[in-house]
C-alpha cells in the first residue's frame, strides 16, 4: 500500500526555534519525529508565499507565479501573485487525475486524497481589513484560485496571509467559531478529524495531506496560562540565548565547533543596556512566541496520535519544516490609520479597541494587541546566523528539517546516519512525493527527489540552488555560496563564503576568488533569465522615498 503524506510547515520560525536544533524551547513531539532523520542543510524561499508556492509545486517560486508576494505587480505572470495554471501542484500530482494549461489536457496522477488545513497565501491578495462580502465575492475568482480548485479534496483556513489567532481574518469556517477558538489549536484539531473521517470512510486510499500553520508569525498571540509557562525563562537575555543554543547545536552534531555564532546584528541592543521594565517586558514577548510554538508543537502531537489510533501511524511520512527564518519586522507603533501595519487593527469579538504595536505598557498576548517579537530575539531564532526573513543570507533561508517514517527509517540504522548534512531545498520536498507516491517526477520539474537517501543510499542534490527576492540574490553550488544582500544602509556587493568551513558567512573570500565569482554570476544570471526574475525594485522609487523592503527593523 502507498504510503500517507503529511507536510506540516511552520510559519516565520528561526534555525534554533525547537529542541531538537538546539532551542530551550521544548518541541517533544517534533524532537520524537526528529528520531527518523534531521537536515541541517535544507533551504526555504526567504519569505512565506514563495516558499508555500515552492513547496506546492516544486518550482521556484517565479515559475510558479509568486516571485514576490501575492498582489499582482504588474510585470508578468512570474509576478501575478497566485499560483499559476499551467504549473500543477503537489495535490494535483498526487490525486487521481489533474488538468493543466486551463483545464485543457489531463493526466493520471497518484490516487490520493488530498486535504489542507491552514494558511493558504498562494492565491492572490486579501487585505486584513477586507470584509466577509469582499471575501465571499473575490474567492474563487480567476486570480484568486482556492486550495480546492488546485487540488485538495478539503480545506479548512485562512486564504490570506497573518492576522489575528483569535479571529483570523480571510478565515473559511464549517462552523461559528467557540468562545476558546485559537488558531493554531483549530489548525491541528482540524487535520485530526479529517485523518479520523478518512480511516472511516476508506483506509485503503492514501492520502496527502498539508498542514499549514501561522505560528509563530506575528502577531504574539495566545492563551495566557500557555504565556505563564515561559515567563521568566528570558531575563538573561538574548546574547545568553544566542550562546547556549549554540552550544547546543554542537553538541547535538548538527554543526561544527569551528563554524562561530555570528556576533549580535548591529541594529540589536546589548541586553544590559535596557532597564529593568524593557527587561521584563522582552521577556514576556519572547514568552509569547516561545507558547506559540509549544502549543504548536502540542497540536502535533495530537495529529501523530490520530495516525497511531486509525492505524496509519506506520505508513504515514511526515516532514516538518519552517518557511523561512526568524522575523524582524518591527511594526511600528501609531501608524497612520489605514496604513501599515495599523489597517490590522479594528476591534476583538468582544469589542475592545485593538491597539497594533510593540507599545511597552502593554502586556503581549491578548487578543486586542498586536506585536511582534522584533529584531533581537529574531537574531537569536537564526542562531547561529546572521539575517532574518526576506534575506537570503543562512537566517533568512536555513530551516530545521525532519522527516519521520517509521518503515522506511528503521531503528537499524546508526545515529550519525539519521543526520543529513549535505544541501537541499523545499521544492525537492515535491519530487520525493512524487517517487514515494509511485509517479513519475514531470521532466520539467525544478525539485529533485532525495527518497534514496531516506532509504539509506548516499546521494546529493544534483544542481546548484538559486534565490531571489526583493533584489537578495544567492546561488550554492556544493560547497561554495554567492550571496548578495541588497539593502540602502550597507550595499557590500557580492560575498562568497566556503560553506563547509564558514555557514555562519563570517569570512568573505570574495576579492580571494574572483574568477569563481565572476562564474557564479553568471550561473546566477543565466537561472534569472529563465525563471523570470525582474530587476528590484520592481517599479521606480518616488524620490526622496526609501526602498523600505529591507529595512523591517524601521517598519
Amino acid at each position: 500500500m502507498k504510503p500517507n503524506i503529511i507536510i506540516i510547515l511552520a510559519d516565520d520560525m528561526g534555525f534554533s526555534d525547537i529542541s531538537c536544533f538546539g532551542s530551550e524551547i521544548e518541541t517533544p513531539n517534533i524532537d520524537a519525529l526528529a528520531k527518523g532523520m534531521r537536515f541541517t542543510q535544507l533551504y526555504n524561499c526567504a519569505r512565506c508565499c514563495p516558499s508555500r508556492a515552492s513547496i506546492l509545486t516544486g518550482m521556484y517560486p517565479h515559475q510558479a507565479g509568486i516571485g514576490h508576494m501575492v498582489y499582482d505587480a504588474g510585470v508578468g505572470p512570474e509576478y501575478q501573485g497566485y499560483l499559476r495554471q499551467d504549473v500543477p501542484t503537489i495535490a494535483e500530482l498526487l490525486k487521481k487525475r489533474y488538468a493543466t494549461k486551463n483545464g485543457d489536457s489531463h493526466h493520471d496522477g497518484g490516487g490520493y486524497a488530498t486535504y489542507m488545513v491552514g494558511k493558504w497565501h498562494a492565491g492572490g491578495e486579501y487585505p486584513p481589513d477586507a470584509t466577509h462580502d469582499w471575501i465571499q465575492s473575490t474567492m474563487g475568482d480567476e486570480t484568486h484560485p482556492t486550495p480546492t480548485q488546485r487540488g485538495f479534496d478539503e480545506f479548512y483556513g485562512t486564504l490570506g496571509g497573518g492576522g489575528s489567532y483569535f479571529q483570523p481574518p480571510s478565515l473559511v469556517i464549517r462552523e461559528v467559531m467557540p468562545e476558546d477558538f485559537y488558531y493554531t489549536d483549530a489548525i491541528n484539531d482540524e487535520a485530526c478529524r479529517m485523518i479520523e473521517n478518512k480511516s472511516k470512510s476508506d483506509n485503503k486510499q492514501p492520502f496527502f495531506m498539508y498542514v499549514a500553520h501561522t505560528a509563530p508569525h506575528w502577531p504574539l498571540h495566545a492563551p495566557k496560562k500557555e504565556i505563564d509557562k515561559h515567563r521568566g525563562k528570558y531575563m538573561r537575555g538574548w546574547d545568553n540565548l544566542r550562546r547556549e543554543r549554540h552550544a547546543r547545536l554542537i553538541q547535538q552534531n548538527l554543526i561544527p565547533s569551528t563554524w562561530e555564532c555570528s556576533p549580535r546584528d548591529v541594529h540589536c541592543p546589548a541586553w544590559e543596556e535596557m532597564d529593568d521594565k524593557t527587561q521584563q517586558w522582552e521577556n514576556a514577548r519572547m514568552a509569547t512566541y516561545a507558547a506559540q510554538i509549544k502549543i504548536m508543537d502540542e497540536g502535533i502531537g495530537r495529529i501523530v496520535q490520530s495516525l497511531r489510533d486509525t492505524g496509519m501511524y506506520d505508513n504515514t511520512v511526515i516532514f516538518f519544516l519552517s518557511d523561512n527564518g526568524g522575523c524582524a519586522e518591527y511594526l511600528k507603533e501609531n501608524g497612520e490609520e489605514g496604513h501599515w501595519p495599523e489597517f490590522y487593527g479594528g476591534l476583538t469579538r468582544e469589542g475592545k479597541k485593538i491597539d497594533v504595536g510593540n507599545l511597552q505598557h502593554l502586556e503581549p498576548g491578548g487578543e486586542e494587541t498586536f506585536m511582534s517579537y522584533d529584531l533581537p530575539w529574531a537574531n537569536a531564532s537564526n542562531t547561529p546566523f546572521r539575517l532574518f526573513k526576506s534575506w537570503v543570507h543562512e537566517g533568512g533561508i536555513a530551516t530545521p528539517f525532519v522527516v519521520h517514517w517509521p518503515e522506511a527509517l528503521s531503528g537499524e540504522n546508526k545515529d550519525h546516519e539519521r543526520i543529513c548534512h549535505s544541501p537541499w531545498i523545499m521544492m525537492d520536498i515535491v519530487a520525493t512525493c512524487c517517487e514515494i507516491g509511485g509517479i513519475p517526477i514531470p521532466s520539467n520539474l525544478e525539485g529533485e527527489s532525495f527518497l534514496s537517501l531516506l532509504r539509506g543510499e548516499r546521494t546529493r542534490r544534483q544542481r546548484p540552488i538559486f534565490w531571489e527576492h526583493q533584489g537578495n540574490c544567492a546561488v550554492r553550488d556544493g560547497k561554495w555560496k554567492l550571496v548578495y544582500g541588497r539593502c540602502e544602509e550597507n550595499d557590500e556587493g557580492w560575498e562568497l563564503y566556503d560553506m563547509s568551513k564558514d555557514r555562519t558567512e563570517l569570512h568573505n573570500l570574495a576579492s580571494q576568488n574572483k574568477d569563481r565569482v565572476e562564474q557564479m554570476i553568471h550561473m546566477w544570471k543565466e537561472w534569472a533569465d529563465r525563471v523570470g526574475v525582474k530587476p528590484w525594485p520592481l517599479h521606480p522609487i518616488p524620490e526622496g522615498e526609501k526602498d523600505w523592503s529591507n529595512l523591517p527593523w524601521l517598519w
